[in-house]
């Protein structure tokens, strides 16, 4: 992800001031698994999620409850399979979105929260899905200037992105498609601190989102800041791609669903 990516990952193009990450989906009485772990069997899902709903109000009793909250069944199974089922870990995992959550104030977080930010233009969620029916988030990381910017503030536009893509997902999918333009990028648009923020987001708070990340006609300049933040990717590393303008247009979308800027 690039420098601007984190920031740029902070404006979303919505028209509500308030946005729930999805919607109500029935909860699968069995799943299958491919883990070695589990020796590819079936898992009873239904179970497992009681199991940590219950250790959850009974070890963190006072966590919020509610919508992303330590009873959010469909939150609970997201980060189930994001940890290969095991109970432990994603009530360890669970714990500390959950307490993020608050202490963040992300359900408080709306466009008007955000609006001097996204009003720069340099991020938002494309009006249209992919072809492979994935949000859009769109970042122009040129408009980017951390030093003239509040980082905190960089932070609430960058979850407040995230959130709003995820809740116009359609219901038989659940990641985004991320592209960074990197036309016109410069050494004062590099902000590689946020970087490690939304690396830490994406990987503790929104496990499994992120379907990839596309890097535009990178420029020579932007190397240095790629091969920095590479480490920090790990295994998010491989959902990278550095592709040109032509690329994101043909591959991504049809004609009549690309976005604008690159339709030239």
């Amino acid at each position: 992800m690039a420098l601007r990516l984190s920031q740029a990952l902070c404006l979303v193009c919505s028209t509500s001031s308030s946005f729930s990450i999805s919607r109500s989906r029935r909860i699968p009485t069995v799943v299958r698994c491919s883990s070695d772990a589990q020796m590819n069997g079936s898992i009873d899902a239904r179970k497992l999620v009681l199991e940590v709903k219950e250790k959850l109000h009974k070890e963190y009793p006072h966590l919020p409850k509610g919508k992303n909250g330590s009873d959010d069944e469909e939150m609970i199974l997201w980060f189930l399979r994001d940890r290969k089922f095991s109970v432990d870990d994603a009530i360890f995992k669970l714990e500390k979105a959950i307490r993020w959550r608050e202490e963040f104030g992300v359900s408080e977080l709306t466009e008007e929260s955000v609006r001097r930010l996204y009003e720069t233009g340099k991020a938002y969620v494309h009006e249209f899905l992919d072809v492979e029916g994935r949000a859009v988030l769109v970042v122009d990381a040129s408009k980017h200037f951390p030093g003239e910017e509040d980082s905190r503030e960089n932070e609430k536009l960058c979850v407040f992105l995230i959130e709003r893509a995820l809740s116009l997902l359609p219901e038989d999918e659940s990641k985004i498609l991320t592209i960074i333009d990197l036309r016109g990028f410069r050494v004062e648009n590099g902000d590689v601190s946020f970087l490690r923020f939304l690396i830490e987001v994406f990987y503790y708070y929104y496990p499994r989102r992120l379907a990839h990340v596309l890097f535009v006609d990178a420029p020579f300049v932007f190397q240095p800041v790629w091969q920095l933040v590479r480490p920090w990717l790990k295994s998010y590393a491989s959902l990278v791609r550095f592709c040109n303008a032509e690329s994101v247009k043909k591959e991504y979308f049809t004609e009549a669903t690309v976005p604008a800027r690159f339709l030239g």
